[in-house]
């Protein structure tokens, strides 16, 4: 199981608009063995999730390390996860959070957590935010090697950039 890659997967997860179950079938387009398990409920459990989850990452953003901690383990009291050793690939065993039995939401959520929570314990509860791209609200995972990301992507960091770059030239010519 790559924990951090599951840490990622729930910024993904939190930025995505899951309207519907087609909106979550697309948000798990390289998931394609779960297309057929999506149902309105999963929906409904993530909508809940994501609202539950974005105060971890903002708290995160201003260095509020205890609200993260505290937020990461009042989600895990809620939505306890199973690890199991997997073993379909008999040369490559490796853990996954959830039983084959989960539901979609469920795997989804257990997924977010063991990786929020080894990333937080690994790296420090200072590697999430929101990002600083106006009006963007997006969030991000920083695994950044000196904790310096600002932005939930290229497209928000050149567009600041740019932003910042013509408010400096406009600056300069009055």
């Amino acid at each position: 199981m790559d924990f951090l890659r599951y840490a990622e997967s729930s910024a993904s997860l939190l930025n995505a608009e899951l309207t519907d179950v087609d909106a979550l079938v697309a948000h798990l387009a390289h998931r394609e063995w779960l297309h057929h398990q999506c149902t309105d409920r999963d929906v409904t459990v993530l909508r809940r999730f994501q609202r539950d989850l974005r105060p971890v990452f903002e708290a995160s953003g201003t260095g509020d390390t205890k609200t993260v901690v505290t937020g990461i383990n009042e989600l895990l009291g809620r939505h306890p996860v199973t690890p199991m050793i997997s073993d379909h690939d008999p040369t490559n065993l490796h853990l996954h959070v959830a039983d084959r039995a989960a539901t979609v939401a469920e795997l989804l959520v257990a997924e977010s957590l063991m990786g929020l929570a080894t990333l937080v314990c690994d790296l420090g509860a200072d590697r999430l935010g929101v990002c600083a791209a106006t009006p963007c609200a997006n969030v991000y995972v920083d695994t950044s090697p000196n904790k310096s990301r600002r932005y939930c992507s290229d497209r928000c960091s050149s567009r600041a950039n740019v932003a910042a770059y013509r408010a400096r030239q406009k600056a300069a010519a009055s």
